[in-house]
């Protein structure tokens, strides 16, 4: 096993963590990890990757890593949020990354309500529901994360093995 595809396989471990863990670009380094099995292919080491291939993955990447930015706060927008909604669940997102991951996720959905409460001056209702959301929104982005990066990886292991 080359070097590249040692380094291809670690990235797209660090793919999945960076699916859920805020600060790493979970889809962005498991497509690095795809790239470096296409390199060592065209080495010989393993089977090659087309062109073809890796510019589709470049594309989902590229989709999957906009819309984790986008759909929360249009989620939070569609259940009557401000963007004060989506500032205070990101923020409580990094609040929580010191507990667990259950504290990461109740960050996000506190944060929200609090930034909604409290800076959008809503109703506790309205807070809720936007909180709410905001909370769906990371979810959703979450989730194709996770699945991205989770089928790169796949695809990383398969070419090399």
């Amino acid at each position: 096993m080359s070097a590249l595809e040692i380094f291809a396989i670690i990235l797209g471990l660090l793919g999945i963590i960076g699916s859920i863990a805020p600060g790493l670009p979970g889809p962005p380094l498991s497509w690095i990890g795809i790239l470096l099995v296409y390199l060592a292919g065209r080495n010989g080491s393993c089977e090659p990757v087309s062109d073809r291939f890796l510019l589709i993955w470049l594309g989902i990447t590229t989709l999957v890593t906009v819309l984790d930015y986008v759909v929360p706060g249009w989620f939070a927008k569609k259940t009557g949020g401000h963007k004060q909604a989506s500032w205070g669940a990101i923020i409580g997102l990094f609040a929580g990354i010191f507990l667990t991951p259950v504290g990461m996720v109740l960050g996000a959905l506190l944060g929200a309500f609090i930034g909604e409460l409290v800076f959008a001056k809503q109703g506790a209702a309205e807070s809720a529901k936007a909180a709410l959301g905001a909370f769906l929104g990371f979810i959703f982005g979450t989730g194709i994360k996770l699945i991205a990066a989770g089928v790169m990886l796949f695809y990383i292991l398969k070419f090399v093995f």
